[in-house]
């Protein structure tokens, strides 16, 4: 039977006499009959785009008749696609609607199909326009860190990375426009992700397996950093930020802009951030040495950073093709990353904050969109990127290590033309990684990762129910030329005869033959996904996925010291010596390398229309062979906390660092999210909402740094001249504890922004105080490394002004 929209538009065109040849024109109202303005039309498969006059009227000119599909979209309102039918004669007088909602709907560009984070079977978050102004800060982390489903690892405010759904690391694939954003930020949590809050478009977070479009790095989500550094468009328009904090002193300014020449769109974005160490309630250590001095900061928390970017673009009638470059330079200090060479506490601390990361990054990227009038192929898309890493470590002005990383990425996704309504297509994967860390601190090897795949992605619709298909095979290589098994001499608490324990730290060096190695992976991956739109305003996501993963370089061949997490890893190239007599404790695994296979279910619930909205997620993921760090039991000197002999460690076991191995087990994720929106009044919205992770091993324990038990409510008022919100939330304790994790206490923090918008010289100008931790909660969050010598910063106070022409 047909769709009763579908017969409307069929009267509208044999009753129009007026009709054009190949022309549509209408309105869009909402469910109460009132014209929709400024709504974005664009129509799918093409770069052509409009916005509805006042009284919501539009008129679109085709080149040819035929099945044409239409998306919409509005500030406050859901959404919305309608496939026409437009015969020879054209379509007149359609009346379209477009209902309002209580949720914030914004499209999604991380995927190649056209949907909003409503529309789709996979969980999606989406921060952008003012609330991603409000919410930037230093790091990515801490930027997303209140959005659903998405905690941070908080490594003291300097190189914060967003945990999905418990899940971080080489698990999580941190993007630019798509692209790999090429840092070192995936191998330690004291290494910043390269990619800029405070320039983005929006930032889009993918909660789930993500590897069909990304590939198997992306096994427990991607968090997507959009800017418009190639433009698509030839809008004349710029945008400027400056602002002040009080907790860390921090001064920002960013600009973007952009214009055109003709076909010839150009873009430019500049940013400057410096920040002092942060203040913070109490004492930074939860167990301060005797005698150590206590500042109410976070010594070493410092940071600077200067960025910009050029982009242009050439506009076609059928696309885009651009060009940028992008420069990034930070520098921030390492908290928690001093080595006691001097004996007097004070020129340690001395010593301590002269710890810092001096990071630059060069990136190239080239983007393009082209759309076909042809049989076969409706469009092609294509995204390349070259990055050049490298993040010094230093300490007392000399270098102690440096990491580097040069990598390489292609992208193409060949789109065909609609077949039995079927819209989908293949993409080309090819990503390549040089890496390397060399100094003290070295601990793992210079490797080099390559990446080839082949995607296939479909979706189509059976009236209400979208249904989403996607396969994916790799080639992954990991190689490596300078692989050490270096002596290790380790000790157990239990034993015995530990006080006599004799500690030799000093190996010779030319003893010890690297070797090289290479390991080839073929992951394969599956999702299904639907969306059912069961009844008006309401629709039911559902997702199933089989995603596996080969272990990162990290995994696989670390053996050394990172001070980053204050331990001692292992690869998993790697395995305890059998023959505990033995004087080697670890051995070369002879055993083949397993990769981890993910079983992911998702299943959402959103109402998405009317002035009462809510979004509900329930996930399992199930993962065999997931590679987690485990306790041995073991722990090694710290040869830099031992070097000074004179040195007194105050406390037993100070100058230890426990051993962890990179180990296969099987693990079982679940929880879940749920978001509550209620439109209150015409100005007031309120919103609540939470998330839980439940993290641990089949046969036993629990996964680390799981974070607790999460729910907040927000109250917001969004008037013409003014707007302002309050947001309190509660972190659950987290009692379910790894070995040698403790306990961490549940807290409540308090936040609020006041905005004042005006006009001022053609400008739209905002001048803005957001605070944060108001109560000057002392805080400290489970998941981060440094949970017992960083807490969250204090009462803090900013102030800033935005405006855009």
């Amino acid at each position: 039977m047909r769709k009763p929209h579908q017969l409307a538009l069929a009267v509208a065109a044999i009753c129009c006499n007026a009709a054009v040849a190949q022309q549509v024109t209408g309105k869009i109202v909402d469910e109460q009959g009132l014209p929709v303005s400024n709504a974005l039309v664009s129509l799918a498969g093409s770069n052509t785009e409009f916005k509805t006059a006042a009284d919501g009227s539009f008129n679109l000119q085709l080149k040819k008749a035929g099945t044409v599909e239409l998306h919409a979209e509005a500030d406050k309102s859901v959404h919305k696609n309608w496939r026409l039918q437009v015969p020879a004669e054209g379509l007149n007088g359609l009346v379209l609607t477009l209902p309002t909602t209580a949720l914030e709907v914004i499209d999604v560009k991380a995927s190649p199909f056209h949907a909003s984070a409503v529309e789709s079977a996979m969980p999606v978050t989406v921060l952008s326009g003012e609330k991603l102004k409000m919410n930037q800060a230093a790091t990515l982390g801490d930027t997303l860190k209140n959005e659903v489903g998405v905690h941070s690892t908080f490594y003291g405010s300097v190189a914060s990375s967003p945990i999905i759904r418990g899940l971080d690391g080489p698990r999580v694939l941190i993007t630019q426009n798509g692209l790999d954003a090429g840092d070192a930020s995936r191998v330690g949590p004291d290494h910043s992700v390269s990619a800029e809050a405070s320039t983005a478009e929006q930032i889009e977070v993918l909660r789930g397996p993500a590897t069909m479009f990304y590939g198997s790095g992306a096994i427990g989500g991607v968090v997507n950093v959009v800017d418009q550094r190639i433009p698509t468009t030839d809008q004349t328009k710029a945008s400027y930020l400056l602002q002040r904090e009080s907790v860390n002193n921090e001064k920002l300014v960013s600009a973007a802009g952009q214009t055109a020449v003709g076909q010839m769109a150009l873009y430019a974005d500049v940013f400057h951030r410096e920040n002092d160490s942060y203040k913070i309630p109490g004492t930074a250590e939860t167990e301060p040495e005797a005698g150590e001095e206590q500042t109410g900061r976070v010594e070493n928390t410092q940071g600077e950073a200067t960025g910009y970017t050029l982009g242009s673009s050439y506009l076609l009638d059928n696309g885009y093709v651009g060009l940028s470059f992008g420069r990034l330079d930070r520098e921030y200090g390492i908290p928690g990353h001093h080595h006691h060479h001097e004996e007097d506490a004070a020129e340690q601390n001395e010593a301590a904050e002269s710890v810092y990361a001096d990071m630059s990054q060069n990136r190239v990227q080239l983007l393009s969109e082209l759309h076909f009038d042809h049989s076969w192929i409706s469009g092609l898309n294509s995204r390349l990127g070259y990055t050049d890493y490298q993040h010094a470590e230093i300490e007392g002005g000399e270098v102690g290590t440096t990491f580097t990383n040069q990598s390489e990425e292609a992208r193409f996704e060949l789109l065909h033309r609609e077949w039995q309504d079927w819209k989908g297509g293949l993409s080309l994967h090819y990503k390549h990684s040089d890496f390397a860390a060399l100094g003290e601190e070295a601990f793992t090897p210079p490797s080099d990762s390559k990446m080839l795949a082949l995607g296939w992605m479909e979706e189509k619709h059976f009236g209400p129910v979208l249904l989403q298909l996607g396969a994916r095979v790799e080639q992954v290589k990991i190689s490596a030329t300078d692989v050490l098994l270096p002596e290790l001499e380790v000790h157990s608490h239990d034993e015995d005869a530990h006080d006599e324990h004799e500690h030799e730290h000093e190996h010779d060096s030319a003893e010890l033959v690297p070797f090289a190695t290479e390991h080839k992976f073929t992951p394969n991956s599956l999702s299904a996904g639907l969306v059912w739109d069961f009844t008006e305003g309401y629709n039911l996501g559902f997702s199933l996925s089989r995603s596996e993963r080969a272990p990162s370089a990290a995994e696989l061949l670390s053996f050394g010291a990172h001070a980053g997490t204050s331990s001692y890893e292992i690869g998993a190239l790697f395995v305890r010596n059998p023959d505990q007599d033995a004087e080697d404790a670890f051995v070369l695994n002879t055993d083949p390398i397993n990769m981890e296979t993910a079983h992911n279910l998702d299943l959402t619930l959103r109402k998405i229309s009317g002035d009462f909205g809510f979004v509900l997620n329930a996930f399992y993921n199930q993962v065999d062979n997931y590679y987690y760090q485990a306790n041995t039991g073991l722990f090694v000197e710290n040869a830099e906390e031992h070097a000074d002999e004179g040195t007194d460690a105050g406390h037993e076991h100070s100058d230890e660092l426990p051993v962890y191995l990179f180990q296969p087990a099987d693990a079982r994720l679940h929880g879940f999210e749920a978001q509550l929106v209620w439109k209150l009044a015409e100005d007031w919205t309120w919103t609540n909402q939470a998330d839980y992770i439940r993290a641990r091993l089949k046969d036993g324990g629990d996964l680390p740094r799981t974070p607790p038990l999460r729910f907040s409510t927000e109250l917001a008022y969004q008037g013409q001249w003014f707007s302002s919100d309050m947001r309190l939330t509660h972190y659950g304790k987290q009692d379910k504890l790894e070995a040698l994790e403790t306990e961490t206490a549940g807290y409540t923090v308090l936040d609020a922004n006041l905005n004042y918008y005006f006009d001022w010289a053609d400008q739209a100008m905002a001048l803005y105080l957001k605070g944060s931790n108001l109560t000057d909660r002392e805080a400290r969050v489970h998941s981060s490394f440094l949970k017992d010598l960083a807490p969250l910063p204090g009462r803090s106070i900013g102030i800033g002004i935005r405006g855009e022409f």
